[in-house]
């Protein structure tokens, strides 16, 4: 049988000078690709590279590699957690629909200005109307995953799927529902839709820091790219996370014996 990697041309892979550090002897590369094709996704992603959106002047869909999540929905299983959020959600009769990106106007205001109300109060970084209609825009986005309650439209999901692979890119959500858990509702909503439509894997994003470990804790089934192989170890996922901004070496300096004998395994 041929490997997915056999019949999809390779995607275009380059390195970038980063952080240097001379006391260590550490001497970083960033890790980039560029997207040739849409068929190239699945492979793209398991290699643990994710959209790169920093930059809203590139002529190409360029992706980077980082420490990256995902359910591996052979693995899932609904947890407590899921539970507990659809019982307490189910009163509002939450509907969810899935548009192709070719059926949904990514531009229109209201859209656009919902997305943009959600982004200016929740997300980390400030995001400017620029980098928003940028993401909105990527070639890649496939499906619209749009979400209401009580008749009215409360979330969406930017996703980007392609032969059993999805990638939960963005949401976007009201404020309005915070005591339903609303954003846990959209995620969980749309791993369990990938799992009944018998897909293979469902991206999460990149995963650091301790306000990550929301992913971690809520879901069965989970690996983390850790920039040679996929790694299903959740407790040394969550004991990154929380000591990331305590960072002093690289994994390799810290044991090399051992960091040597798990790359055979």
């Amino acid at each position: 049988m041929l490997s997915l990697q056999s019949i999809v041309p390779p995607m275009k892979i380059f390195k970038s000078e980063s952080l240097v550090d001379y006391g260590s002897y550490t001497f970083n590369y960033a890790i980039y690709c560029i997207k040739e094709s849409q068929k190239e996704i699945p492979e793209i992603y398991n290699q643990g590279f994710l959209p790169y959106s920093n930059n809203i002047n590139l002529d190409h869909e360029t992706y980077y590699m980082a420490r990256s999540l995902r359910v591996e929905l052979v693995n899932f299983k609904t947890s407590s957690e899921n539970r507990r959020v659809s019982k307490k959600i189910d009163p509002l009769n939450p509907q969810i629909n899935i548009i192709s990106i070719d059926n949904f106007d990514v531009n229109a205001p209201d859209f656009q200005n919902f997305c943009m109300e959600f982004a200016t109060k929740r997300f980390t970084a400030e995001i400017s109307k620029e980098r928003l209609n940028y993401i909105l825009n990527a070639k890649s986005i496939s499906h619209i995953f749009e979400f209401t309650l009580e008749g009215k439209k409360v979330g969406y999901v930017i996703t980007i799927i392609e032969n059993g692979t999805l990638h939960y890119w963005f949401a976007f959500f009201s404020l309005e529902y915070q005591e339903f858990s609303l954003g846990k509702y959209l995620m969980q909503s749309v791993i369990h839709w990938a799992a009944e439509n018998n897909l293979d894997y469902v991206y999460l994003g990149s995963c650091y820091g301790e306000k990550s470990l929301y992913k971690v804790r809520d879901f069965k089934g989970l690996a983390f790219f850790n920039g040679n192989k996929w790694n299903k170890d959740i407790k040394l996922l969550k004991a990154k996370c929380k000591t990331d901004s305590d960072f002093i070496d690289d994994d390799f300096k810290q044991d090399t014996d051992l960091f040597i004998k798990n790359l055979a395994l």
